[in-house]
């Protein structure tokens, strides 16, 4: 398997060089980015995270100050502004209550309990957390979402549903605990399952389609999507 996962890797990073994930001016950013990017595309997060910027208070003081409606409306552009709205709130009273705003104290913190602790702030589920410990914290740890799981099935590694730490096994247990490996390796799959690998995918020219059964059952089952 590790052979397997290095040579997906090493294909993808060819075929899209380094993502320079996770675009951000700081940690705390990141962690916001990470609420915010829920069931919304990035570009929508981009204009929310201005917004609070502008306003001075993309800050864990200045969301824990700024009443909530108000910050709804800042963060609109992202959707479900009024749910994730209570969900930075909660983020920042907690960390302001545990961590006393100290998000370099976090880094400090044992992963797993971190983990533990992150799953218990309201609105924060498997793949939130990982992307604060992940990208704002540089733990070495490998976040699964939709286009993850959707490229391993199609790859035949996992089945096409089961639980979040299925996925995140393929990945933790083949391949060194690595910061710039995992985080390179899922900005990749993400680039690629979103251009190429979608719902519908575009198999004529993957650059995996060599060690993807699914593309290759496609291409020959439908001959002209080589043409």
């Amino acid at each position: 398997m590790h052979a397997i996962l290095t040579d997906i890797y090493k294909k993808l990073y060819e075929k899209y060089g380094p993502r320079h994930w996770w675009p951000a001016e700081s940690r705390f950013e990141v962690m916001v980015g990470a609420i915010l990017v829920q069931n919304t595309a990035w570009i929508n997060v981009e204009k929310a995270i201005h917004n609070l910027s502008d306003a001075d208070v993309l800050s864990p003081q200045g969301l824990r100050d700024i009443e909530q409606d108000a910050l709804a409306q800042l963060i609109y552009s992202s959707g479900y502004y009024n749910t994730k709205a209570r969900k930075l709130k909660a983020l920042v009273d907690w960390l302001g209550e545990r961590f006393d705003d100290d998000i370099e104290a976090m880094m400090n913190e044992d992963l797993t309990a971190l983990r533990q602790e992150l799953l218990g702030v309201h609105g924060i589920g498997e793949e939130t957390a990982d992307d604060i410990l992940l990208y704002a914290l540089d733990m070495p740890i490998f976040v699964i979402d939709t286009y993850t799981r959707r490229l391993l099935f199609r790859l035949g590694l996992t089945p096409e549903t089961g639980p979040y730490s299925l996925y995140q096994k393929i990945f933790e247990k083949h391949l060194p605990a690595d910061v710039p490996l995992f985080n390179e390796y899922h900005a990749l799959i993400v680039t690629h399952a979103a251009t190429v690998c979608k719902k519908e995918p575009v198999c004529q020219g993957c650059c995996l389609l060599e060690v993807c059964p699914t593309g290759q059952d496609r291409v020959e089952a439908t001959p002209q999507l080589l043409d």
